[in-house]
């Protein structure tokens, strides 16, 4: 076989994208990923794959389809995907018959879809510059398509769902956003069996908006509870101003369709992107964390607040200012009451010592750095998960001003 390399001319580039972008818009979702085998092709891929996250957040597990390489799922740790995923950056490996493996992030946006794996005999600087807008391209048809099908989901699986998981999977924002004043990560726990945790944000101008809520109870009623208390946040989100204002209408919402004796714990914030002032209503959940330099430095009070759903008085609203890198960790109970082998709870004490031992470590950034406290937390708590345990973070880094160059 002659050397393949990819070609370097910004025509057949440009031809290559619009010919994926002309010939996907009517493609079945089954066939996008075969169009995107053949494409690469074109360039001189070979052995292409599509490696998609499961659920858990622990394996890149790869799409089927007829001229994809499918070979065994990679770990999220420990594999150049998996470091291609995490950094969202490209890596590159020597093949074990000969030229290069490389392994491209699927970014829609600043949302992490997956990878895409191809062997070249050799690459340039022009051809990676290439494949990273294939890349690109190739996560937003996988998004768009996704709404159309269960191929995607029924790949990220590993086991099977319940109910409430599947709802509360539908519910859920994407995991991760990016833009350069903010990052925001979430995870949820167990992965299969998530029945009342969920968050949710939005980014409205200079203002992100964020909530964490736990509903009581389990299984579907938790779901169902959980899902109406997100659909009163989202609704007040796009209404009204004020935190107080969105606990109120949440709080009208869980008591007129479950009764006094339903709750939800939540937790709502405003965060000001361009100067990191953070507006904070606690009702009923543990403290968030905040962390400075890799350490816990405290936890963010607030003031007593009833959780939703009890009628209770309108929230005060406690401010906090960030500074520069900081980052919130939020958390469910179900993080710190699951109980360990001697009957004790795991506790929040454990929970700063696991932040902290990680904080002094390397870090492939914020989202791999929640990824990773999760499984740690999971593995220090034997593997059990046996109440909803959901993880947000958010990592402030700075006002709008020192971003301004990328209008330029």
């Amino acid at each position: 076989m002659g050397e393949q390399s990819v070609d370097r001319s910004e025509g057949f580039g440009e031809r290559l994208l619009g010919v994926l972008l002309d010939r996907a818009r009517l493609l079945p979702p089954q066939l996008i990923a075969p169009l995107i085998a053949e494409e690469v092709a074109r360039i001189g891929g070979r052995e292409v794959s599509i490696l998609l996250q499961d659920y858990a957040q622990e394996l890149l597990v790869p799409l089927p389809g007829k001229k994809l390489h499918v070979g065994q799922p990679e770990p999220v740790t420990d594999s150049p995907a998996g470091r291609a995923f995490q950094r969202a950056d490209v890596v590159e490996v020597p093949h074990a018959r000969g030229g290069v493996r490389m392994y491209l992030p699927l970014l829609d946006g600043s949302d992490q879809v997956g990878v895409m794996a191809l062997t070249l005999d050799t690459v340039d600087d022009d051809g990676r510059r290439l494949l990273r807008r294939v890349s690109g391209l190739v996560a937003d048809m996988l998004v768009t398509k996704n709404a159309y099908t269960d191929q995607f989901f029924l790949a990220r699986r590993r086991e099977p769902m319940s109910v409430s998981a599947e709802i509360q999977w539908g519910l859920l924002p994407p995991l991760t956003m990016t833009v350069p004043q903010v990052e925001v990560a979430g995870i949820l726990e167990p992965a299969y069996r998530v029945a009342g945790d969920s968050f949710d944000y939005a980014l409205n101008d200079n203002i992100l908006h964020m909530a964490v809520i736990d509903a009581m109870g389990h299984d579907l009623d938790a779901a169902t509870m959980a899902t109406i208390a997100i659909g009163a946040y989202r609704h007040a989100r796009r209404v009204f101003v004020s935190l107080a204002e969105k606990y109120a209408f949440m709080d009208l919402a869980v008591s007129r369709q479950f009764g006094a004796d339903h709750f939800v714990t939540a937790q709502l914030m405003h965060l000001n992107i361009a100067t990191g002032e953070l507006e904070l209503v606690n009702a009923g959940h543990p403290a968030p964390l905040l962390i400075r330099g890799g350490k816990v430095v405290r936890q963010l009070e607030s003031a007593t607040t009833l959780p939703v759903g009890f009628g209770g008085e309108a929230p005060r609203i406690r401010e906090h200012t960030l500074q520069r890198g900081d980052r919130v960790l939020c958390y469910t109970d179900g993080i710190i009451e699951e109980r360990l082998d001697g009957g004790e709870p795991f506790g929040e004490e454990r929970l700063v010592r696991c932040v902290n031992r990680l904080g002094q470590g390397p870090s492939d950034g914020m989202r791999a750095d929640l990824r990773l406290l999760s499984h740690t937390l999971k593995k220090e708590r034997g593997g059990r998960t046996s109440d909803d345990a959901t993880l947000f973070m958010i990592e402030w880094r700075g006002g709008a001003a020192d971003h301004l160059a990328i209008l330029d």
